[in-house]
C-alpha cells in the first residue's frame, strides 16, 4: 500500500518538481547571460496560457499521438518510481518518443517532418549511452530491478563515473538544450520555426510541456540512482550535473546532425564503453588471472 501511495504522490508531485526545475534552469541561464530572467513559476504560467487558448489542430491524429506520448512518459516514470525493471522503463520511453515522431509526421508541414527526422537522429545518438549505463549497472548489482539497484551497498558512481559523465549530453538532448537541440528548442533565437512542434498549438503544446516536466523528474531520479541511498551525495550530484547542462547550453551553438551523432557517439565510446571495459577487467578478468596464477 505504501508503494502505491508513493507512486500516486509522484504522479502528482513529479511534474510540479519538473516545472520548478525548468523555472530554476531559466533563471540560472538568464543570470549567466547578465539578465534577471523570468520568475521560477514561469513554466506553469506558460502552460496555463496554452491550455486557455482555443485549440487548432492540423491533423486529428496529432492530439492522439501527443496524448499517447504523454501517457507512455508517465507510465515509464511509474515503472521507475515503483522500483520496476529499468529496461522496461527505457523501452517505454523509446515508445513514447516514437509517438512524438508520429505526431510530427502527422502534419503536412516540411518543418514538422524535418523536426521528426531530427528526433529520430537524436534517438540514434543517445540510446547507446543509455544502454551502456544499464549494462554497467547490471554488472555491478546483478539486477535490472531498480529496487535491487537501490539496495546496492556502495555508491554506483565510484565505479561508473564515466557512465554518469556520458549521460550529460543525453540529458542535453532530452531537455532540448544546446548544442544538441536538433528537433525542437526552448530557445526562440535558435530558429524561426520550432522543428517538430512547428504545427503544435494550445492544448497540444500544453501536453508537451507537461511531458517535459516529467522528463526532468525521471532524469533527476536516474542521476540520483548513481548515488544510491546517499541522499546528500545524490542532491550534490544532481545539482552539479544540471549546472553542467546549463553551462553547456549557454556556451555552445546548435550542432548539425552529423556533429551531434559523432560527438555523442565519441563520448559514449570513451566514457561509457571505456568505463565498462575497465569495470569488466577489474571485476572479472583480473580475479580470473589471479586465480589461474595461484
Amino acid at each position: 500500500m505504501n508503494g502505491y501511495l508513493f507512486l500516486a504522490a509522484f504522479l502528482l508531485i513529479g511534474p510540479l518538481a519538473g516545472g520548478l526545475l525548468e523555472g530554476l534552469s531559466r533563471i540560472i541561464s538568464a543570470r549567466l547571460q547578465g539578465r534577471i530572467g523570468p520568475p521560477i513559476l514561469q513554466p506553469f504560467y506558460d502552460a496555463a496560457k496554452l491550455f486557455a487558448k482555443s485549440d487548432s489542430q492540423v491533423s486529428r491524429l496529432q492530439i492522439v499521438y501527443i496524448s499517447t506520448f504523454l501517457f507512455f512518459t508517465v507510465f515509464a516514470c511509474a515503472i521507475f518510481f515503483s522500483g520496476g525493471d529499468i529496461l522496461l522503463f527505457f523501452f517505454c520511453l523509446t515508445l513514447a518518443n516514437i509517438f512524438m515522431v508520429l505526431a510530427g509526421y502527422s502534419s503536412a508541414s516540411p518543418f514538422s517532418h524535418i523536426g521528426a527526422e531530427r528526433e529520430l537522429i537524436q534517438l540514434l545518438a543517445y540510446e547507446p549511452m543509455f544502454i551502456l549505463s544499464f549494462v554497467g549497472i547490471y554488472i555491478l548489482t546483478g539486477s535490472f530491478a531498480i529496487r535491487d539497484i537501490l539496495a546496492y551497498p556502495d555508491m554506483i558512481f565510484w565505479k561508473l563515473p564515466g557512465c554518469l559523465l556520458g549521460m550529460i549530453p543525453v540529458i542535453c538532448i532530452k531537455l532540448q538544450k544546446s548544442p544538441f537541440d536538433l528537433s525542437a528548442s526552448h530557445h526562440p533565437h535558435q530558429e524561426i520555426v520550432k522543428g517538430i512542434t512547428s504545427d503544435f498549438s494550445a492544448k497540444t503544446l500544453g501536453l508537451m510541456e507537461i511531458a517535459h516536466w516529467y522528463k526532468y523528474s525521471y532524469l533527476t531520479a536516474f542521476i540520483a540512482l548513481f548515488f544510491g541511498g546517499q541522499w546528500w551525495a545524490g542532491i550534490l550530484g544532481v545539482g552539479l550535473v544540471y549546472l553542467a547542462v546549463i553551462f553547456i547550453d549557454n556556451a555552445f551553438g546548435r550542432f548539425t546532425y552529423r556533429q551531434t551523432l559523432m560527438s555523442v557517439w565519441a563520448i559514449t565510446l570513451v566514457f561509457g564503453f571505456g568505463n565498462i571495459l575497465v569495470l569488466y577487467v577489474v571485476k572479472f578478468l583480473l580475479p580470473a588471472l589471479r586465480g589461474a596464477g595461484a
